[in-house]
Order: structure tokens, then sequence, then C-alpha cells
């Protein structure tokens, strides 16, 4: 009796007790949300990404709607029937442009907080660190992926808006289009994702961007279809596998493979991303 009075005693003077509460992960989510939107100088980025990706597109189609060649009836439908509308939709440069830039911007999100410092802040503040670092890829899991609809979409809809002007534009219900929007728009948050990664194991600004372009845009353009140890490893990119899925119109090469093959690299590397991330913060100190 006198000891349960002592405890009650001292629980309503006011003492803490001895073990503080975990932090519970949907509070580390809110918080690194928090963190990510407060930043004007990402969204800058976001938007300027956005803008620079469909204005590519929206170039590209109106310079073929301004070409002679859809001028004639048969040249309209050989020009639909070969899935150009659908190349134009999201173009070669669009992409590796929102490749590179996302990889960047998640590079970012990690390595910003190292070269400041505050990163120790928040490990200080929670030492459940793996979580932390899951959180983060959560945030920009979320985010990136609503970019990518957002702007594959609007791709979408303002190039076969102006083909179809010269009646070549196509629909989202036409073989391989809804395809084609998807996997541009995945690709946001599997580049994303890429970058924080590297970010999180190099934690240096200028090597993580220059292995991230390494990464992102200069092994694509190295590894070719010529010879089969080269195609093999090129299939297992990102942004070769973007290529695979919106060829709509896929012949088969010397090498081969499916689109379930190029689905399949896109979710390892969102889950080895989000492995490195998350297991690299134990690697070493801060």
């Amino acid at each position: 009796m006198t000891a349960t009075t002592a405890t009650t005693t001292g629980m309503s003077s006011g003492e803490r007790p001895a073990c503080e509460p975990h932090a519970r992960f949907r509070d580390l989510v809110a918080a690194e949300w928090l963190n990510h939107g407060l930043l004007r100088s990402t969204w800058i980025a976001y938007g300027a990404t956005a803008l620079a990706v469909i204005g590519f597109n929206a170039g590209t189609a109106y310079d073929t709607y301004s070409h002679s060649i859809l001028r004639e009836s048969k040249d309209r439908a050989a020009f639909v029937r070969d899935g150009i509308p659908l190349e134009e939709a999201f173009t070669v440069n669009a992409a590796l442009l929102m490749a590179v830039a996302l990889g960047a911007i998640g590079a970012l999100v990690i390595v910003g907080e190292y070269s400041t410092g505050t990163i120790r802040t928040t490990f200080a503040a929670v030492p459940a660190r793996r979580s932390v670092m899951a959180a983060k890829a959560v945030v920009v899991t979320v985010v990136t992926t609503v970019f990518g609809m957002v702007v594959a979409g609007i791709s979408f809809a303002v190039t076969q808006a102006i083909l179809d002007r010269r009646d070549a534009g196509v629909s989202i219900g036409d073989p391989g289009a809804f395809r084609v929007v998807m996997a541009s728009a995945l690709l946001a948050p599997v580049c994303t994702l890429a970058g924080l990664a590297l970010g999180a194991v190099i934690r240096h600004t200028a090597s993580t961007m220059i292995t991230s372009v390494m990464v992102i845009l200069v092994l694509p353009l190295f590894l070719t279809d010529g010879r089969h140890w080269s195609a093999v490893a090129g299939h297992t990119l990102p942004f070769r596998a973007w290529l695979r899925l919106v060829d709509v119109n896929y012949s088969p090469i010397a090498f081969p493979w499916s689109t379930g093959g190029a689905w399949t690299v896109y979710a390892v590397w969102a889950c080895a991303a989000c492995a490195v991330a998350v297991t690299s913060v134990h690697l070493r100190d801060q």
C-alpha cells in the first residue's frame, strides 16, 4: 500500500516516466511531409521540371502538327499505325530530363540534411534511424508518384490534342496508350528513390550528383544492344526499362525482353533503393 501511494504521489507531482514512448511511424511520416513541403526550393524544382517536360513533349507534337506529312489522310493513317503519336506523348528527351532532375531531388532530400548537419538533430530526437529513413522514402514515393501521374497525364492530353487537329491523335483507350502513361509516370518515383539511396550512401552533394547522372543518364546510353552482356546489363536499368515499356510496336531484336521484365526492373529498383536508404544509416557514424 505504501509503495503504491509513493508511486502515485511521484507521478502526480510531475515526474516523467523513465522511458519516453517511441515515435510512431505515422508521426515520422507527418514530420517528413512537413519538412519536404516547407522547402520552397524543392517545389520550385518540381515546377520547373514539370514545365520543361511538358514543354518538350508539346513542342515535339507541335512540330509534327505543323509538318506537311500529316496533310494527306494516308500519311495520317500510317502515322497512327506506326505508333508515333504515343512516342510523342512522352518523348525520350523529356524522360531523360525528368529522370535526371528527380534523381537529383531525391538525393538532395537526404544530402541537404547531411551538408547542413540537421540530420544529427533529427537522429538525436529520433534514435530509430531506419524509421526516419523509411519515412523519407514513403514521402518522396508518394509525392513523386503524384508528380509523375500529373506530368504524364498532362503531357498525353496536350500532345494528343495538338495532333488531333490533324486527326492524328489517339485516346487513352487505344492499345498501348495507358501503358505509356503509366510507365512514364512511374519512372519518376523510381529515379527519385535511386537518388535518395545514392545520397544516403555517399552523403556528399557533388559526388552524389555525379553518380546519379552516371547511373540514370550515362549508363543507359553506354550499354547498347549490340552484345549480349551489354544488352542484359542495359535491361537492368530503369531508363532502358522505360524505353521497352513505351515501345508499343516492339519488334524482336537480337536480345529481346518482355514488358513483364521491364516492370520487374522498376519494382526491383524501387525496393532495392528503399532497402539501401534505410539500412545505410547504420553503416557508419554521422
